[in-house]
């Protein structure tokens, strides 16, 4: 068990026990991609794959931090915070400089790290890093934290110390995840609405095993694209654009940037939709939904690719299947299914074989519980 390990290899390394333990989740967007950034609606979950982390506190200001998954340890001062390598690293030195920035003073710390969320999946990995950070700085440094504050300093990380345009969603999911719930997540206002997932069925996670790799181009492109639209149409984000508006002043934006409007807007739709499906518990109608988004992110947004286009029609096609899409930023990574429960064997296991069929590559799959967001545990 990762709990375990993390604390084990903390007494073997550092010759003491860890004073805390931190567990933070991975997520999966069941439905609302690339609205985020655009102050819009999302519906994730937080997933039980999580980054754990043993924690004692140190003698100075420094933060020592090593990771069981890279094998590899790292520090960093939090009087001088300067950017550089390992990125695993920054991602927690990004966490201290934004929660610095918002006038939080800071104790130094020793940590070890361990994960099951896949890296480069569309799980979030490092949204759950930088909260199982902030929630060891908050416990080791003596002041509360609340999940909204949690998520905005990991966003401003992300944006302003990664490099990387991405939205609230995946650190607010990790942070403040509903055990048993899916959550619609109002991007611009913080607004949580806890839904449950339909009786009777489960969520699946299709790895494709394939990665993004190097896309920031691609997600800053769409980012601006996003913005130049909303700008046309005289509006602060495209939250505020209706279809009935894009059907009457669509036609003077440039072809591409129409298609990303056109994305957002329609998911932004389909995601109201999808929670009120949850709520009366109509898991055929969320199905269809998940459908239709996909089809918008192949064809519209364009940031799916050929795997996970054939994960998610080998899925759509098994009859357990309500609904599948891809999940994530795109470019690879996963797809994600509504599952009947009682089906779910049979559904991995064809599923599973008519992928490698088709593309000649082994996926993973992820039978998965939701889950609380971020906490400290007793030892």
């Amino acid at each position: 068990m990762l709990r375990q390990k993390v604390i084990e290899v903390f007494r073997h390394r550092y010759g003491r026990a860890p004073a805390l333990l931190v567990r933070a989740p991975g997520r999966v967007n069941l439905i609302g991609e690339h609205t985020d950034y655009n102050d819009g609606f999302v519906l994730p979950m937080a997933i039980d794959r999580h980054i754990w982390a043993a924690v004692g506190p140190a003698d100075d200001d420094r933060v020592t931090l090593f990771s069981t998954d890279f094998g590899q340890e790292g520090s960093f001062d939090l009087r001088h915070l300067a950017k550089g390598k390992p990125l695993w690293l920054e991602y927690a030195k990004g966490m201290a400089w934004a929660l610095k920035e918002g006038s939080v003073s800071l104790r130094g710390f020793t940590g070890v790290l361990a994960g099951d969320v896949p890296a480069g999946a569309g799980l979030s990995s490092s949204a759950a890093l930088e909260m199982a950070v902030a929630r060891a700085f908050a416990a080791i440094s003596g002041f509360e934290l609340d999940v909204g504050t949690m998520a905005q300093a990991g966003r401003k990380a992300e944006n302003q110390w990664i490099g990387a345009q991405t939205g609230i969603m995946d650190q607010m999911i990790s942070a403040a995840g509903v055990d048993g719930h899916a959550v619609l997540l109002d991007c611009r206002s913080l607004e949580r609405t806890p839904v449950p997932l339909p009786a009777g069925t489960v969520v699946v996670v299709l790895d494709t095993a394939t990665r993004r790799g190097l896309v920031s181009s691609a997600y800053n492109e769409r980012h601006a694209q996003c913005v130049t639209g909303a700008r046309h149409f005289g509006k602060p984000a495209l939250r505020d654009v209706t279809t009935d508006m894009l059907e009457r002043e669509g036609a003077g934006l440039d072809p591409a940037t129409l298609k990303r409007v056109r994305h957002v807007v329609t998911e932004n739709v389909r995601t109201l939709a999808a929670a009120e499906a949850l709520q009366r518990g109509d898991a055929q109608a969320f199905g269809r939904l998940m459908n239709e988004s996909h089809a918008s992110l192949r064809d519209d947004f364009e940031v799916s690719n050929a795997a996970l286009d054939v994960m998610a029609a080998v899925a759509q096609a098994h009859p357990a299947c309500l609904g599948a899409r891809m999940t994530g930023g795109g470019f690879g990574g996963c797809a994600v299914a509504l599952v009947r429960d009682e089906r779910r064997e049979a559904f991995v296991a064809d599923t599973a074989a008519a992928y490698a069929r088709e593309t000649n590559l082994e996926p993973a799959c992820y039978v998965c519980r939701a889950v609380a967001g971020a906490e400290v545990l007793p030892l």
